[in-house]
């Protein structure tokens, strides 16, 4: 039988799959290979296949010693050029793709009750956009909170480090992301602490009046000055930790 080439579409959905599959657990068993496989008609070792070769593409995991599969496609490196850094792009079209080779729309997307109409639109656009963020955040840090190393994931979030709100272009954008437990993301995002561009670990002086406080010195300030735990790709961009250490850490 002859092997049928890879289309752009199922490309995009294979890269998709990239991002919100750790690296190390990607295999023909794993269950979201099969699941995205099952997708677009291919074998989960067909999908493994590609997925390994967009690591090659990675320049994180080469760093690590990580190299991915050797061969690979032009295409394969067209579709990261064009997605690497237009990340709401990436989302949204392939997200999109993945619900038409379903045979849905994005209106079967299950949501609560929401208006008609241009804002209905935006709201599955922020919807999707917020799914995809915390799959490829929990997926880089393999579920694990890069501070503590918990690895609940009911209890972790996919932190944005430059506010939703203050950086539109760069929601989606996986450097611009951490993953904490709902803890620590609540401190994070009010500035008690923050992570240097160095990747550690800094507490705020406000605990200065807390300090005889037990509950303190175990969730914050034995944490001071720790390296966080690196996630295995997509790590944080050092102008985004450098605004927060800037902007929102309370010194």
């Amino acid at each position: 039988m002859t092997r049928k080439n890879w289309s752009r579409e199922e490309t995009i959905i294979a890269f998709n799959a990239y991002c919100k599959i750790p690296f190390k657990n990607s295999s023909k068993t794993n269950p979201m290979v099969i699941k995205y496989a099952k997708i677009i008609g291919r074998s989960p070792s067909a999908l493994n296949m590609k997925i390994g070769n967009f690591g090659r593409l990675d320049p994180e995991l080469k760093k690590k010693g990580i190299i991915g599969l050797v061969n690979g496609s032009k295409l394969e490196e067209d579709i990261w050029n064009e997605f690497n850094g237009n990340w709401e792009k990436l989302v949204f079209e392939s997200e999109k793709l993945i619900l038409k080779f379903q045979k849905k729309e994005t209106q079967d997307i299950n949501l609560e009750y929401i208006p008609q109409g241009k804002e209905k639109e935006i709201i599955i656009k922020t919807r999707i956009n917020q799914t995809f963020f915390r799959s490829t955040i929990l997926s880089s840090y393999n579920s694990k909170c890069c501070i503590t190393g918990l690895s609940i994931p009911d209890l972790l979030i996919a932190s944005h480090i430059k506010p939703w709100s203050k950086d539109i272009k760069n929601r989606t954008n996986p450097h611009n992301g951490l993953c904490l437990n709902s803890i620590h993301d609540k401190a994070f995002d009010r500035g008690l602490i923050t992570i240097t561009p160095n990747f550690k670990v800094k507490i705020s002086e406000f605990f200065d009046d807390f300090s005889q406080d037990k509950a303190v010195k175990d969730f914050f300030t034995k944490y001071n000055n720790q390296n966080i735990i690196r996630p295995e790709k997509f790590l944080p961009k050092k102008e985004f930790l450098d605004y927060h250490f800037q902007n929102i850490f309370i010194k």
